[in-house]
């Protein structure tokens, strides 16, 4: 599906495969499989921002991916997040999209709202959120609404 379609049905805390359907090159061509990974993963959509119009630029809808996070002893020291438009060349399929029960723990950056973690239950949630100390976020249960809704209106985003 297009990157504008994931934008329009994937819900936050959604598992979003990307590529660009180039065959996956061998091991041994370090510099080509570093090109084709920057090209084809899976990232965790945390954050959609609608289209800006300012007098000096205009950018497209994007949607932002989460791929990981590296360090040690419990500590995050780099964070991996791709920034894709709507007009993106690539192929994207939403794999997984968060289940009933689930509560996502989001943040308000600006006027939309950025998925800071998705949790199994609300006390998993609450722990995490006491954790961590965001003072800002709030959590948001994942609805048989939400859910039932790419049904009824005949949309499939995974």
């Amino acid at each position: 599906m297009s990157a504008s379609l994931i934008f329009d049905l994937a819900p936050l805390g959604s598992l979003v495969a990307y590529s660009d359907g180039a065959p996956k090159p061998p091991a041994r061509f370090t510099k080509k499989l570093a090109a084709w990974e920057r090209r084809n993963g899976v990232g965790r959509l945390v954050r959609k921002e609608p289209a800006r119009e300012r007098p000096t630029y205009s950018t497209p809808p994007c949607f932002t991916l989460h791929e990981g996070d590296f360090g040690e002893s419990g500590i995050i020291l780099v964070t991996i997040m791709r920034t894709y438009g709507i007009d993106s060349d690539l192929t994207f399929r939403a794999i997984e999209r968060p289940k009933l029960g689930q509560v996502r723990v989001v943040q308000d950056v600006g006027e939309n709202a950025e998925l800071l973690h998705l949790a199994e239950n609300r006390d998993a949630a609450e722990l995490w959120l006491a954790k961590t100390g965001y003072s800002r976020a709030r959590l948001e249960e994942v609805t048989a609404d939400e859910i039932g809704a790419d049904v009824v209106e005949g949309r499939a985003a995974a």
